[in-house]
C-alpha cells in the first residue's frame, strides 16, 4: 500500500498515511475488494484483533491507543473495514452481512487461530454477526461503547432506501459529505465523544482518511441507516455464548438502557469506564487496559 490512488478524473491523492506504527499489508476478500490491515506478531501469544468504528471519518487510527499498548505484549492486528482507512472503497452495496464476511475471512486467512476481538461502536454489531456465523475463529469479544444497547429501534427497509436514494443525488448528498468531512465538523463530531479537546493527530488523520477516493460511499449507507441490524440486541447480542466484555459510560450518539439485561449471564462482563463521552481508550487508557486484562485473564466470571 505505497504511491498513489487515481481519483475519477485521473488526478492523484497523495498516499494515505499509515494509522499505526506497524506494518501495513492487504488481504483481497471474496465481496470487498482489497482489504487493508496492519500487523504486529513480534511479541507472542493469542492474537488481539482490533476494528474501528462506522461514520463519516473512520479508520484504524481510532484503535491506536489499543495498538500501541499491546503491540509489545502479544501479536496484534488491526483492520481498516471495507471502505474505509486505506481499503478499496468501491461503490458497493455495504451491509452488517458484508462486514460480518469481511472480519471472518480476515480471521481464517490472516490470524488463522482463535483470536480475541476488540470492536468499537456499531463495528460491535458486525462482530456479533460474525461469531454466530463462526464461532470458533474467536476466543473473546471486547465491545466499546457498543450500538444495538438502546431502546429504540433504528429504521429498516423502505425507508432506508428513500434516505440512501437522497444521499445519492449528486448535488445534496456530496454537498452533506464535503459538510460533514470539513476540519470544522470533525472537531466538532470528535469534540462531542471527549470529555476534553479531541486529539489534533485525531482530527488531522480523520479528515485525511475522509477526503479519500470513493470516501462517500461506505458513509452514505451508513448516514441512510443501513449498516444498523434493527433488533441487534435480540437477535445478536442475546445470541453470543462466548465471553463478551463491555466497556462503556455516556455516548452522544448511542445509550445503553438494555445493558443490564445481560448483566447476569456468566459470559458477559459490563465495566464502565468514567467520566468518558464514547472513546474510554483514548480518555482512560490505564483503567481500559486495566479492564480488558482481567476480563482475558478470567473471561467468563460474569458481570461486574
Amino acid at each position: 500500500m505505497t504511491g498513489d490512488t487515481r481519483y475519477p478524473t485521473g488526478e492523484t491523492a497523495p498516499s494515505l498515511a499509515a494509522a499505526v506504527d506497524a506494518p501495513r499489508q492487504t488481504l483481497q476478500t471474496p465481496n470487498a475488494g482489497r482489504l487493508c490491515y496492519y500487523s504486529d506478531t513480534r511479541a507472542e501469544g493469542r492474537p488481539l484483533v482490533l476494528i474501528h468504528s462506522v461514520n463519516a471519518a473512520p479508520s484504524t487510527r481510532e484503535m491506536r491507543p489499543l495498538f500501541d499498548h499491546y503491540a509489545a505484549r502479544r501479536p496484534v492486528y488491526a483492520v481498516d473495514l471495507p471502505g474505509f482507512g486505506c481499503s478499496e472503497r468501491g461503490d458497493l452495496p455495504y451491509s452488517p452481512a458484508l462486514y460480518a464476511e469481511t472480519i471472518n475471512h480476515f480471521l481464517t486467512e490472516v490470524v488463522a487461530q482463535p483470536a480475541d476481538v476488540v470492536a468499537f461502536s456499531l463495528s460491535a454489531e458486525f462482530a456479533a454477526r460474525a461469531v454466530l456465523a463462526d464461532g470458533e475463529l474467536f476466543h473473546s469479544l471486547g465491545l466499546i461503547s457498543p450500538t444495538g444497547f438502546g431502546a429504540r429501534t433504528p429504521p429498516s427497509g423502505p425507508a432506508t432506501d428513500r434516505i440512501l436514494r437522497v444521499l445519492r443525488l449528486p448535488l445534496l448528498g456530496d454537498g452533506l459529505y464535503r459538510l460533514l468531512t470539513t476540519r470544522l465538523s470533525i472537531r466538532h463530531f470528535l469534540g462531542l465523544a471527549f470529555t476534553g479537546d479531541a486529539p489534533a493527530a485525531l482530527v488531522d488523520y480523520a479528515y485525511a482518511t475522509s477526503h479519500r477516493p470513493g470516501a462517500k460511499y461506505a458513509p452514505f449507507r451508513f448516514l441512510s441507516m443501513k449498516l444498523f441490524t434493527p433488533a441487534a440486541f435480540d437477535e445478536l447480542y442475546a445470541a453470543l455464548s462466548l465471553p463478551v466484555l463491555v466497556l462503556y459510560d455516556r455516548d452522544p450518539n448511542i445509550s445503553f438502557e438494555r445493558l443490564d439485561e445481560l448483566a447476569e449471564r456468566p459470559n458477559w462482563r459490563l465495566q464502565r469506564i468514567a467520566p468518558t463521552r464514547g472513546l474510554p481508550h483514548w480518555e482512560r487508557g490505564a483503567e481500559t487496559f486495566a479492564a480488558l486484562d482481567r476480563f482475558w485473564a478470567t473471561p467468563a466470571d460474569g458481570a461486574d
